[in-house]
Order: C-alpha cells, then structure tokens, then sequence
C-alpha cells in the first residue's frame, strides 16, 4: 500500500531565533516529525529563515564594510547559506530522534532553488524587510547600486520583492529521495530565488513568501496533506479583538471568502491560507492543517489546529 506523503512547513515558532535558539527548537521540532514518520508518512520539511537569513545578511554586509576589497554578497546567496545552516541542525536533531525511536532513516537537506516569474508583480512593489540597520547616507549608497530602502525606526532598511514562486529546480531530487522512503528538507525559506536566462538560473533579489513554496512544494510531489506549524493553534476570525473566533474546520470555499473580506492578515495568516487553497484545489481527497508546535514537548497542540479541505 502506497504510504501518504505529507509536507511540513516550520515557522519561525518552531526554530528560533539566535543559534541556541535553533538547536533546542530543532529537538523539539523533530519529536513531531518523528511522530508522523512512525504513523508511517513519508515527510517532506520546509522551513521559515527569516530571522538567520536576515543575520547572515547583515553579518555579511558588515564584513564588506569593513573590509572593502571582499565582494558584496547577493541576497540569494544568504538565502543558500541560511538553506544549510538551518537544515544541518534539522537534519541532525531529526536523525537523532528516529534512531532513539528504532527508525533507521537517511534525513537529507537538499539547497533547492525556485523559479520566479521576472515580470511579476512583486517586483514593482517591494516589501519584504531585510538587513541590517542604515543611516540615511548608507541608505543613499543603497539606492545608488539601484536597491530599493525604507524607512524604519532608527533608521533605513532595504526591502525586496516577494515574487510567487514558480517552479522548483531540484524537485525530481526530492521525489527521488522521497520515493526510496527518506527523510528530505526543501525549500527552506521559501526557496533560493532564482530567474530562468536560457540555460542559466540567475539569483533573484527577492525572498518567496515560505508557505506559498510549502504550498507548491506539496502540490508537486502529489502530497496528501500540507500542515503549516505556525505561532497560533487555530485559524482565527476577527483574529485579536473580543470578537475572536477559532475556527476548527475551513471550507476551500469559506478560505476564499474570508480571504477576500480581508480576515486574515497580510503576511501572517493570509499566505498560509493561500497555500492551502492552492494545494487543495479542486481535490477532494488533499487538506492542509494550520496548528502550532507545543514548545514544552514537541507535540501538535491545539485540538489539531484548523483542518482546511475541500
């Protein structure tokens, strides 16, 4: 009998934020990964890199600062490094945990790139915040190499597009692997942004919104289900006032209408939701589960979050 196959999106919640952070948050992560392993999923992790990409980042541009002769290093280029870094720890904390379960399987990050469309809209209106901190002659320096800055308190940061993401270069990788039953990491970050030219992948200055990539991750590999692990057990409606409703189940169709009236923040809960319309589909058979990690023992909490379906 086929296994189900299932994609697991990791937000911020669920890694950290410093590199101790990371490693503690990667154990805990990997009790719930192991959990759907020895219910006999195949899974497939994508994560959020918000945080260590806009650290290494600004480490990065810090040292050319300082050392003027080193090159300036490409936003795609950070968001390789913070692929590998963030998926070493996983891969680890996640191996770790099956073999004192008794699994014995290979857990493998694979740096996956993801096509963007270069006439995207995105790209005419950037928002995505990133790096360090500047001053307003800093900020001008900026926009001279033609980057486009905002202002923030204290001071300026750049912003870069968004773009939706397209394809994924390294997806027969991932089914390979997924096929001989192992344990893969993907897409961490959203994915590398990157610009078809021919023959040639192009690093994009731009960063994918992560769950819109969870999204076409598991559409591609044919996935039964995408669970997104995010700050909040449950979706909500009229999320932060006395009128909030947890919602434990979500129509596609109620997704969209919701969506529409503007009930879920852009963002935050508004690209979970996206993805998960767009996973499911037309199908009747896909559904996404929006829910939150218990940080005290891994668990997914919350009643099972807010099951999303056709």
């Amino acid at each position: 009998m086929k296994k189900k196959r299932i994609v697991i999106a990791l937000g911020h919640e669920a890694l950290g934020r410093t590199l101790p952070q990371q490693r503690e948050a990667a154990a805990r992560t990997a009790k719930a990964v192991a959990d759907f392993i020895r219910s006999d999923y195949q899974v497939v992790i994508t994560h959020s890199n918000g945080p260590q990409v806009g650290m290494i980042h600004t480490a990065l541009n810090e040292f050319t600062r300082l050392h003027p002769e080193y090159t300036h290093t490409p936003t795609a280029v950070s968001s390789a490094m913070s692929q590998g870094y963030i998926g070493y720890d996983l891969q680890s904390a996640i191996r770790t945990e099956l073999m004192g379960r008794g699994i014995y399987k290979t857990v493998s990050t694979i740096l996956t790139q993801v096509v963007v469309d270069p006439y995207d809209e995105a790209f005419y209106h950037p928002t995505k915040v990133i790096g360090m901190l500047m001053n307003k002659e800093e900020a001008e320096e900026e926009e001279k190499k033609g980057n486009h800055v905002t202002e923030v308190e204290g001071g300026y940061r750049r912003i870069v597009a968004s773009p939706k993401p397209m394809d994924i270069v390294e997806i027969d990788a991932v089914r390979a692997l997924l096929d001989a039953d192992q344990v893969v990491i993907a897409c961490g970050g959203g994915g590398i942004p990157v610009l078809a030219q021919g023959n040639r992948l192009q690093g994009a200055s731009a960063v994918i919104e992560k769950d819109l990539a969870a999204g076409k991750l598991a559409e591609f590999l044919d996935a039964d289900m995408l669970v997104i692990l995010t700050g909040v057990d449950k979706v909500c409606l009229h999320y932060g006032t006395e009128d909030e409703e947890k919602l434990d189940t979500l129509t596609v169709a109620e997704a969209k209408k919701y969506l529409a009236e503007g009930e879920f923040g852009a963002g935050t809960m508004a690209p979970k939701i996206e993805a998960a319309i767009d996973f499911i589909g037309e199908s009747a058979i896909r559904c996404a589960l929006v829910t939150k990690l218990n940080h005290a023992d891994g668990d997914i909490e919350g009643g099972m979050g807010t099951l999303i379906k056709k």
